[in-house]
């Protein structure tokens, strides 16, 4: 699972704003926040983290790296 600086950095990426991306994963605005917020893995419940990673993956985003050691992410295709 994708660190806290990895959702903010793939939503940064896709130059789009936390409501979009809460739109997208069918999730509330305040869960994307609180994701962000967080220090490292942020903490989940009934797949929600999954559904935001999901949405982040649809649009191109791919996760690199260790998410605590060192974290990325690239685009791996021009969103739709």
């Amino acid at each position: 699972m994708p660190s806290a600086a990895q959702i903010r950095a793939a939503r940064a990426l896709l130059a789009i704003s936390a409501a979009q991306l809460a739109e997208l994963a069918d999730v509330t605005l305040r869960t994307i926040q609180r994701f962000e917020a967080s220090d490292g893995i942020p903490g989940s419940r009934g797949g929600t983290l999954e559904r935001v990673v999901d949405a982040l993956e649809s649009e191109g985003i791919e996760f690199i790296g260790d998410p605590l050691k060192s974290p990325g992410v690239r685009l791996k295709r021009v969103r739709r």
